[in-house]
């Protein structure tokens, strides 16, 4: 992937099997100091300029110095600490050193190329969306997943690796969705000469085989939707030997780590899933309080990755996992925002990484406000991206709203206008929120989108 001067790296935690001269390629990179200015954005001591792509808010910026998973007793950092101590622990060097190099404080600021491109995910793809990523510009953004950083620490020379971070989409808001929150993603690389140690007749890719896309050009490389090549028994390029060996490790590994966080007793499940880097893919689930939940997804890394970052006659398994949404099981937290609180009564509760049961700090109540309001002339209500109307609602009132719900959409007969309603659900984590101060906040929201998007208040 490649190095810019704004990917400022650091915090790297490295075994000796990692080179001192791939140390050299990461510098420990200082607070964020984001600004928002009329045409330039400051982030990490580079400017940016502002186009038809920059759509951050203040709001997601403040939380970009936060980074709660190195909180110490936080429950997001018992979570990852335990993840690593498992690796750490899984797998040694012949000396007794961990294998796997730890990355957790990197830059959140990538280019498009390392969030997309070099991971293969299709230029149609919905999740390269204005509406649902935060864009610096059309170069740059916020990382969507800290996969974004796979194919960079390849090309450093590193074969074993977690990166942990947070990441940042736009999304519903409702208690299991934030527009921040946590990612560890995983990637272990193995060579031929250490997966067929003892069958060294035995090969990591066949001798002969064609693009797996079946309707590309063979003569320029153009390729066809990747859902013509998914092949879930494994790429045309790997022999059934090696596909089969790195899959009952990963698996093996994941299930170990499951079983560390839930218990050795705890159901599990793995489903097929389809993801645009890895092939074939699956899916964890466990059974956990009478229903299957997805844990993390995971597969063998696409090889056009590996070739691309200088890596031959290999094999990998990558996955990634969300730490909130392994926290919010283990520690029984009821609503995401939580993670984000400052109050003590929630944080004195986590201690010693013991994993223990959240117990509520207190109870307030709700107040419930709807706002309708006609789109502009033109404009039907399918083109009215709702991630917009979130991102104002979390811009202006912040953690105060719990839930928003779309309750209407109606178009009028002989107008032709369209309008929606949306409910929001205002509910403050420590302390009761009035009525009167809600309408203050609420008619701000409305002013906000007046000025915004041209609507107009119903």
């Amino acid at each position: 992937m490649l190095f810019f001067s704004l990917r400022q790296l650091c915090r790297l935690r490295q075994p000796l099997s990692v080179s001192q001269s791939s140390d050299k390629l990461f510098h420990r990179y200082y607070g964020s100091q984001a600004k928002i200015n009329k045409d330039t954005i400051d982030l990490y001591r580079q400017q940016y300029t502002r186009d038809s792509w920059t759509n951050l808010t203040p709001k997601v910026l403040s939380h970009l110095d936060r980074n709660l998973h190195l909180q110490r007793n936080h429950p997001l950092s018992i979570v990852r600490e335990k993840i690593v101590k498992y690796f750490y622990g899984a797998y040694l060097s012949p000396r007794g050193n961990p294998l796997f190099s730890v990355y957790d404080n990197l830059s959140a600021v990538v280019s498009i190329e390392q969030n997309f491109d070099q991971l293969l995910i299709p230029q149609n793809h919905p999740s390269r969306a204005k509406s649902d990523c935060y864009y610096v510009n059309k170069d740059y953004m916020l990382r969507a997943h800290t996969t974004a950083h796979q194919v960079e620490l390849i090309q450093a020379g590193l074969d074993n690796f977690l990166v942990i971070g947070d990441v940042y989409r736009r999304d519903e808001i409702d208690a299991t969705h934030y527009p921040v929150f946590h990612q560890l993603d995983a990637v272990r690389i193995v060579h031929q000469d250490k997966l067929f140690e003892r069958n060294p007749e035995l090969k990591v890719l066949e001798t002969h085989y064609k693009t797996h896309l079946s309707n590309g050009n063979p003569n320029t490389g153009t390729a066809s939707p990747l859902a013509d090549c998914i092949d879930q028994h494994k790429q045309p390029c790997h022999t059934l030997e090696a596909v089969k060996l790195c899959e009952h490790e990963m698996k093996k590994i994941l299930v170990g780590l499951v079983q560390s966080l839930f218990g050795d007793s705890i159901k599990y499940r793995w489903v097929d899933a389809y993801f645009p880097f890895t092939q074939p893919s699956w899916e964890l689930e466990i059974f956990f309080n009478g229903t299957w939940l997805e844990i993390l997804g995971g597969g063998i890394t696409r090889n056009e990755i590996l070739e691309k970052a200088g890596v031959q006659n290999s094999i990998a398994y990558a996955f990634g996992v969300g730490l909130e949404r392994l926290a919010m099981i283990l520690f029984e937290i009821p609503d995401i925002r939580l993670f984000w609180s400052t109050d003590s009564g929630f944080l004195n509760q986590f201690r010693d990484d013991r994993i223990v049961k959240y117990k509520p700090i207190s109870s307030y109540p709700q107040c419930s406000n709807d706002l309708s309001f006609w789109l502009p002339e033109g404009m039907s209500a399918d083109q009215f991206s709702v991630n917009d109307f979130y991102d104002i609602v979390r811009n202006v009132a912040g953690d105060m709203v719990e839930q928003v719900t779309l309750i209407d959409r109606f178009t009028h007969p002989k107008t032709g206008k369209s309008s929606l309603c949306f409910r929001i659900v205002y509910r403050h984590m420590e302390r009761t929120l009035t009525q009167s101060e809600v309408n203050v906040v609420h008619a701000k929201i409305g002013a906000e989108l007046v000025e915004s998007y041209n609507v107009s208040i119903r």
